[in-house]
């Protein structure tokens, strides 16, 4: 990349970040504003707290039900189809058991618009609350699930959806058919007191407005922005450290702890944690890269998977060294087939790749100064995304074998294969923890092909053992693709790096 394109890349980066961080200096966050809806008699409230990217909302209000709302609204305006997803929860016992937070999305600050709302209340019930028409009285379904920690609202079309979990559980879904919504409508968080003389708060953390992809496009040519996030395994807090409309892909998180490096339109970029300057890394004539890149244990050089016209545009694997270089390495040799990189031995001789050998795609290790290739798996379907653990005694990998995607560890070998995960997830690229003792990975839904981790999905975040056990969930992402492809552990083993997606 020459001197002015990189100017001009890292200036356009570094706008979306300051747009991201004037947006969320202000006292509603990535809101347009707030407004008491319906005759309450005391005026409700919005906190903002940047730093924690959290919302305090205090609200008043009679009731949600009927044809007369009262409640207070954090809002934005959007149109067509949308997915809105927090963490939330009631401050203090409260008074009514009715109060009621939650997601809404209504046509208009009429008490007695047309609505639906995803409503938590004070009680535990869960219900998707609507009104078909204005002036109507108010309908529901309720849920089997109770008191949920996270709560999302999605729109398809005329389809609005409720998902609710507590927190490391599957969401449970409860959907409705309502035509009454225009296709502009104001969406928001609520708080509903359930009494006018009581005001009730709630907090809202982890707040996301998704735009998602429009199945009218064309994957893996439309490209959505995104989100680079950093999530805290032990409290599970998510935090966004900038937004940008480019596909920003799987960061790698550098040894010293002062970095993130991802890719974006095959370039590798390095964002520094503490000044947020975002520059771009020296890979000379290797600026077709995927999201396969990797750096060794020791944190002093980074191999890439680029798409080598010489070979026809499949990827090919490079190591350079971490701080760039005009002249990469060539690891894998020529005319044997794509190559996709995942992990390096903690010696850094070895590499572990998938690759398409003989028409199938399987687990092969190459020594990088040789390029003599070891093929370690030989099974029907699709092994990928192996990794070496830090201690050098285990690879980790998925495979769909068995008919859906799961985690698999073997011996360096290929030796002594174990089944790790065996529900009805597709579980996609384990990474193990800097002190070896916690995997996380991707999971994909039933509604995923099991030899599939495409772009633009309902995904979790999981984590387990290295030796197994029962994955829990710890981050509910839409994402897929790119949201967690490379190792991308703090060196303290306490966070995780992660790209999530809207439009």
């Amino acid at each position: 990349m020459n001197n002015t394109i990189s100017v001009v890349s890292t200036l356009l980066f570094m706008m979306f970040f300051h747009y991201n961080v004037l947006a969320q200096s202000n006292t509603t966050g990535i809101f347009n504003n707030h407004a008491d809806i319906g005759a309450v008699n005391h005026a409700g409230k919005v906190s903002y707290h940047a730093t924690d990217q959290e919302y305090l909302i205090e609200g008043s209000g009679a009731n949600m039900w009927f044809a007369d709302d009262q409640f207070h609204f954090l809002w934005n305006s959007i149109q067509g189809d949308f997915i809105l997803r927090a963490k939330v929860k009631f401050v203090g016992d409260g008074v009514d058991p009715h109060r009621k937070l939650g997601w809404m999305a209504r046509n208009s600050f009429q008490p007695d618009a047309e609505h639906v709302s995803a409503a938590v209340h004070g009680d535990g019930l869960v219900s998707l609350q609507y009104r078909k028409k204005k002036g109507e009285d108010t309908e529901e379904k309720t849920s089997v699930d109770s008191a949920p920690d996270i709560v999302q609202l999605e729109r398809k079309g005329d389809t609005f959806i409720m998902g609710t979990a507590k927190m490391g559980q599957p969401l449970v879904k409860v959907s409705q058919e309502i035509t009454g919504l225009h296709n502009e409508v104001f969406v928001g968080l609520f708080v509903c007191s359930h009494n006018p003389e009581v005001i009730e708060k709630a907090i809202f953390s982890d707040v996301r407005i998704i735009k998602p992809f429009d199945e009218s496009g064309e994957r893996y040519q439309d490209y959505l922005g995104s989100h680079m996030e950093v999530l805290d395994v032990e409290s599970l807090e998510r935090k966004v450290l900038f937004s940008s409309s480019h596909s920003l892909q799987a960061p790698n998180w550098t040894v010293d702890g002062k970095a993130l490096i991802y890719n974006s339109n095959g370039y590798l970029y390095r964002y520094d944690l503490e000044s947020q300057a975002i520059t771009t890394i020296n890979t000379g004539f290797a600026v077709k890269n995927n999201n396969d890149h990797v750096l060794s244990f020791d944190g002093t050089q980074i191999a890439i998977s680029h798409h080598d016209e010489e070979d026809n545009g499949d990827s090919a694997i490079y190591t350079l060294p971490v701080e760039g270089s005009s002249e990469p390495f060539r690891v894998t040799k020529k005319g044997l087939g794509a190559s996709y990189l995942h992990g390096w031995s903690a010696d850094s001789n070895e590499l572990v790749f998938t690759g398409n050998r003989n028409g199938q795609y399987d687990i092969y290790s190459v020594d990088i100064k040789t390029g003599e290739e070891t093929q370690l798996t030989d099974t029907p379907g699709l092994d990928d995304g192996p990794e070496y653990d830090p201690q050098g005694k285990y690879i980790y990998f998925n495979s769909n074998r068995s008919g859906t995607m799961q985690l698999y560890r073997m011996k360096p070998d290929g030796s002594d294969v174990k089944q790790l995960t065996f529900d009805e997830l597709n579980d996609w690229f384990p990474h193990i923890s800097p002190d070896g003792k916690k995997i996380v990975f991707l999971s994909f839904g039933t509604d995923v092909e099991s030899g599939d981790h495409p772009f633009y999905k309902h995904v979790y975040l999981r984590m387990m053992s290295v030796e197994g056990g029962d994955p829990k969930i710890i981050s509910y992402v839409y994402g897929g693709q790119g949201t967690i492809n490379v190792p991308s552990w703090s060196p303290d083993s306490k966070k995780v790096a992660f790209v999530s997606n809207s439009n």
